[in-house]
């Protein structure tokens, strides 16, 4: 009897078990956050973003991480994993009883993913508020097949989703809406505390990629803490945003260029890492970096401009090349992050509104540093990614075979396109001049040579081993022939043109500062650091200026297009033969820049 007994007891005990199992894995927050695995999953196999579940491991020992200062915190990614649970069991309690309840929640969550995945796949490019603008002309040229998908899979689940809403639980609609509302109110309203805390919580937002800070944070997460900071940048230029006067200055600008202009085209050039291997005294070579098409065609023409950054954030470089001003870092880590195309009026914005043909030609990701936004609002009428990243637009670049070299497109690749592209643009003399720029990617850390194709030719010597700089030397001497064949080229087909190449920032290394310490890169300061060659051709003839900085370049161009007679009526630093520290005197131009582009 009691052997009878204890056997109930344990069936009994092994049922509720499994009962209690069952119920917990046919829990539907369970199959919901189930579900969101599997879509994140489904969605980075088609190529989209990573975030969430797809990208992170969900061991709960791995909830929390460990840091010697702040002690034991939770993990940033989990915080766009419990917005979205909140979301969803709120979505389940404000709808009305039916078979489709614990579905139905799920809609409006799977909808502001799925729109948002869609868009990258399209552009490249992660969605930020301010796309909505863009929605209105969308509709209008999409076809009906596409207005048809969009009735049938947004516009219907989405209402009958509304239509399923018990509005008669006002209480617990609003009060279940209110902690979004605030979270929502706090990235608008008090942008600066919401990014202070938001950082404070977890690992550091990818300023050079929104698909990384994506991955780690997930896509509303993302999404609130770039609003945050457009809000934040809107708010510290409120006081220099003044369009209609900012618009008239362009257009005077312009007009003046107009009528002083000698129509000469432009080609800009910035380059990833484009480094100077001789500057390096503590180091010895086997043989010469440069190539011998390259020492004959510049020889020691080659002069020096002061980037603002060092061993990174390419766009700070490309920000003062391109708008004439200090890339101060105020209103974000990166300025391209606040520009929503809104015109700025940079230097290829001014030369538009003069009557140039402006095209940008980016070698990588369209996804990194907001690109497409940023060059919109710096004026570039025309602007081309590789196609293998799915730009969504038409381009003439592919980025070639990149085996064994990270995905870098090789600079010998973009300026045989660039080449083949702008020879027609050239050839009609009667037609608008041109502003060609080029931003190249071969070269970035960590310098991989595919050696089948580019063997390595040199060796380099000294106390301090840094294989880094020593890839990149033998990179160097390959790059520096494509430049040369380039320039050549270019000089044939448009012999009355202005060609200016610049290095982004000096390249990493393998120990960062120490390495160039150490080599004795020209006299081992910190200033140094930030000393990049430039390369300056006008007419065919090379050349070479005192050192100026990378915020003197539009400058350079102006006064190359008006016979110098932008210099003489405007103050230019790069022409009074010694580096200026005029930075700050700089400063309310930048707020001006930046009070327009982040509109």
């Amino acid at each position: 009897m009691a052997r009878t007994r204890i056997a109930t007891t344990i069936a009994l005990k092994a049922r509720m078990g499994t009962d209690l199992m069952v119920s917990l894995l046919c829990n539907r927050y369970t199959v919901f956050i189930l579900g969101v695995y599997a879509y994140s999953l489904a969605i980075l196999a088609l190529g989209g973003l990573g975030g969430v579940l797809g990208a992170i491991d969900i061991k709960p020992m791995w909830l929390f991480r460990l840091d010697e200062t702040r002690g034991v915190y939770l993990k940033r990614e989990y915080l766009e994993l419990i917005l979205l649970f909140y979301l969803y069991g709120y979505f389940h309690v404000i709808l009305r009883p039916s078979r489709w309840r614990a579905l139905l929640a799920a809609v409006p969550l799977l909808l502001a993913y799925l729109g948002q995945d869609i868009f990258f796949l399209m552009f490249n490019k992660i969605f930020r508020f301010y796309e909505l603008a863009e929605v209105p002309e969308l509709l209008r040229v999409l076809t009906w097949q596409y207005l048809t998908a969009l009735l049938v899979f947004v516009v219907l689940p989405l209402g009958f989703f509304l239509w399923s809403i018990n509005y008669r639980r006002f209480v617990i609609l609003v009060a279940g809406i209110l902690p979004l509302a605030l979270l929502i109110g706090a990235a608008v309203y008090f942008p600066q505390s919401y990014i202070n805390l938001y950082q404070a919580v977890g690992e550091e937002i990818v300023f050079w990629s929104d698909a990384d800070t994506v991955a780690n944070n997930g896509r509303f997460m993302t999404l609130l803490y770039r609003e945050a900071e457009l809000h934040l940048a809107r708010a510290k230029t409120g006081t220099f945003r003044h369009r209609a006067q900012y618009d008239d200055q362009a257009g005077q600008l312009a007009g003046w260029i107009r009528a002083h202009t000698n129509k000469r085209n432009v080609h800009l050039l910035v380059m990833e890492s484009f480094l100077d291997p001789t500057l390096l005294k503590g180091a010895t070579f086997s043989k010469d970096p440069f190539h011998p098409s390259f020492k004959k065609l510049f020889g020691d023409k080659m002069g020096f401009s002061l980037s603002p950054v060092f061993a990174g954030k390419t766009a700070q470089a490309e920000f003062e090349a391109l708008c004439g001003v200090p890339a101060f870092g105020e209103i974000t880590g990166v300025e391209f992050n606040s520009f929503t195309g809104s015109p700025a009026y940079c230097l290829p914005g001014t030369l538009q509104l003069a009557g140039y043909q402006t095209m940008a030609s980016n070698a990588y990701n369209p996804s990194f540093f907001n690109a497409p936004n940023a060059y919109r609002g710096i004026g570039f009428a025309r602007v081309y990614f590789p196609r293998e990243y799915g730009s969504g637009n038409d381009t003439y670049l592919s980025k070639g075979d990149t085996t064994g070299e990270k995905e870098y497109m090789f600079d010998g690749t973009i300026f045989a396109q660039n080449l083949e592209y702008i020879a027609p643009l050239l050839k009609g003399s009667q037609g608008a001049p041109l502003f060609n720029y080029i931003l190249t990617i071969y070269g970035h850390f960590p310098h991989l040579l595919n050696e089948e194709k580019r063997p390595i030719v040199l060796k380099m010597s000294s106390d301090l081993k840094d294989e880094h700089l020593e890839r990149a030397a033998n990179q160097m001497f390959y790059r520096s022939q494509a430049l040369a064949d380039y320039v050549s080229r270019l000089i044939e087909l448009d012999p009355k043109g202005l060609i200016i190449v610049v290095s982004d920032h000096l390249p990493p290394g393998q120990h960062g500062h120490r390495s160039y310490q150490k080599l004795h890169y020209l006299d081992g300061s910190e200033e140094s650091l930030y000393m990049n060659r430039i390369l300056i051709i006008e007419e065919g003839k090379i050349q070479k200026l005192a050192t100026i900085h990378h915020y003197d370049i539009p400058a350079v161009v102006l006064n190359s297009i008006t016979h110098g007679a932008y210099c003489a009526e405007n103050s230019c630093g790069f022409t009074q033969n010694k580096l200026l520290d005029d930075r700050m005197p700089r400063h309310d131009a930048y707020m001006r820049v930046m009070a327009h582009a982040s509109e």
